[in-house]
């Protein structure tokens, strides 16, 4: 067949010309897959953010932090992004540039520690950022906490608070496992053992390890240290590779011997998936003496492993799995964990994550992710994990509207007139009777151009039977799903389509769904009765998209109380 070549040319143009017209289309280098397969490098050069050095006594350090330019720089930046209408009001998001996953949460004398990878503007390497918090709500920002060098970069890793220190393990890029200590009142002066890597990434040419150096979470048992790294085994089904978690211990923090993979019996992971920012703690009571290790894949997102752990052989015998990303990771998803111990309970976990972007953002240095509302994991008596939200939020509620009981007929849709919000807590109950769906509308428009659904579907799938009770009745559970569809959140054209959330619960059969719902300006975070969360990001385009229904379908359903309560702004 002939082409015209003139008409070639035409046609090339055209595609040329309209590639050009489409700013928001962002041509960027692709992301190397996981696992990258690092180096030790030479000592990277130091940082270009100003550095401080800071007094012992927090009275002195508040004195210090008063006048401190990093944090008057901050201050500038929130006032000049406050009036961007997707930034959240209550969910943690940094004062300045992008950030990414949360890194090392702990509770040390009094106050929670929120770190995170911070990307400067005169330095864009990845830097602890750093922000404290009484309540684990109202966050305030500190200088960062650790900076590169001699690593290039201070990539993802956890806390181990002592009595007398926090200590900070987290994988520097170029370097390997690095540890850092600090016990000063609000942990701004950290100090690097050995001022390296503890566990050092290979040279070019020199032969493989039996293990993968990344994202580190530490623990201590009697008297050693035990630090998992995270990676991949490379003998899956078919020689493919899935996750593992490789364990190190150590009596000093700063000479690491190697044991083995840790991980056994691990049936929940798929081809592909890898064991990024693990997280290792005991959960449930000491009668169950289980232990969750949370973690992020590349592939498939959040996720969390439930076991036993057998201290004789220092393995993790994996009992059950799940997910905490029920659609895509990106754009708009759950992304990385971030987790410690809960001061009030210490076998139970708490934990955040943060959610990725939905929108293109051409600039680099512009504000996109933020982290999640934080979640507390515990271990229902069947030893299911069970997930509720964590913090003071009941300090956040004003304006409290309420809904009373009323009966919600087959397909009929109820808009709630009095519930408006863009920031807001729903706290619903509804009796799901013979619907097929209990549907609420949020961030609604009043003709729906633009609406956010949460579809919740009561028996959606199989059943499961609990044992056999004194009564010799078996307790029956009956599998539903709650889904969060964004197909018509937003009429924006550079907010990017994602498939709807879709997250499994299992609860007794025609039980109430109990529904705490958090509205907070591009995020929309499910929980129901305590035993699951789906969460997405959402950007409404219209001011009006701030309005609530409920509907029954299929069937009647009991719309049994619904609250609703606007929420305070934690940065003004």
């Amino acid at each position: 067949m002939k082409i015209n070549l003139t008409i070639l040319c035409v046609l090339c143009a055209i595609v040329v010309q309209s590639s050009a017209a489409q700013p928001d289309k962002i041509k960027r280098k692709p992301k190397a897959p996981f696992p990258v397969v690092e180096h030790l490098l030479p000592p990277a050069k130091p940082s270009a953010l100003p550095q401080y050095t800071f007094a012992d006594s927090l009275a002195e350090q508040e004195q210090q932090l008063a006048s401190n330019p990093l944090l008057k720089r901050f201050a500038a930046s929130r006032e000049a992004q406050a009036g961007d209408p997707h930034r959240p009001f209550y969910h943690y998001v940094n004062p300045e540039g992008r950030l990414n996953d949360p890194n090392g949460l702990c509770f040390w004398k009094g106050r929670w520690h929120l770190f995170y990878q911070a990307y400067p503007p005169e330095d864009s390497r990845q830097h602890w950022g750093h922000a404290v918090s009484d309540d684990l709500i109202h966050w305030r920002d500190l200088p960062p906490a650790i900076y590169p060098g001699p690593e290039d970069k201070c990539f993802s890793g956890s806390t181990l608070v002592e009595k007398d220190r926090v200590i900070a393990a987290y994988h520097g890029i170029g370097r390997g496992t690095m540890i850092a200590v600090s016990n000063d009142p609000l942990l701004l002066n950290w100090k690097k053992v050995t001022g390296d890597a503890v566990i050092k990434l290979k040279e070019k040419d020199a032969p493989d390890h039996p293990y993968e150096i990344f994202d580190p979470s530490i623990w201590k048992q009697g008297d050693h240290y035990y630090l998992l790294t995270a990676g991949q085994q490379k003998n899956g089904p078919g020689r493919k590779v899935t996750r593992e978690v490789f364990l190190h211990r150590s009596k000093d923090l700063a000479k690491w011997e190697y044991l083995h993979p840790f991980l056994e019996n691990d049936h929940y992971d798929m081809v592909g998936d890898d064991g990024a920012c693990p997280y290792f703690w005991p959960i449930g009571n000491r009668q169950q003496n289980k232990h969750i290790m949370l973690h992020f894949s590349h592939m498939s997102g959040g996720k969390y492993l439930l076991g036993d752990y057998d201290t004789k052989r220092q393995k993790f015998v994996v009992t059950d799995g799940g997910d905490f990303n029920h659609g895509p990771v990106s754009p708009g998803g759950t992304h990385a964990p971030s987790a410690c111990p809960d001061p009030e309970n210490s076998r139970a976990v708490l934990g955040l994550f943060n959610m990725n972007p939905g929108i293109r953002t051409p600039d680099r240095n512009h504000w996109n992710q933020i982290m999640s509302l934080p979640r507390r994991f515990t271990l229902s008596k069947e030893g299911k994990l069970r997930i509720e939200p964590a913090g003071d939020l009941e300090s956040l509620r004003h304006d409290l509207e309420r809904v009373d009981s009323r009966p919600l007929s087959k397909d009929e849709e109820v808009v709630l007139k009095n519930i408006k919000g863009d920031a807001m807590e729903l706290l619903a109950k509804i009796g799901p009777k013979t619907a097929q769906v209990v549907e609420l509308k949020v961030l609604r428009s009043p003709n729906e151009e633009e609406l956010t659904r949460i579809l919740i579907h009561p028996r959606a799938g199989y059943k499961l039977k609990h044992g056999m009770r004194r009564d010799r009745q078996q307790r029956v559970f009956t599998q539903g799903t709650v889904t969060i569809d964004t197909s018509r959140s937003s009429t924006l054209a550079w907010v990017l389509a994602r498939p709807s959330e879709v997250a499994p619960y299992l609860i007794g059969a025609n039980k109430t769904l109990d529904l705490r719902i958090f509205i907070d300006r591009s995020i929309v975070e499910v929980f129901i009765n305590g035993i699951q969360c789906a969460a997405v990001r959402v950007y409404p385009g219209r001011k009006d998209s701030t309005g609530v229904s409920v509907r029954s379908i299929g069937g009647d359903a009991q719309l049994i109380s619904l609250n609703a309560w606007q929420m305070e702004n934690i940065y003004q």
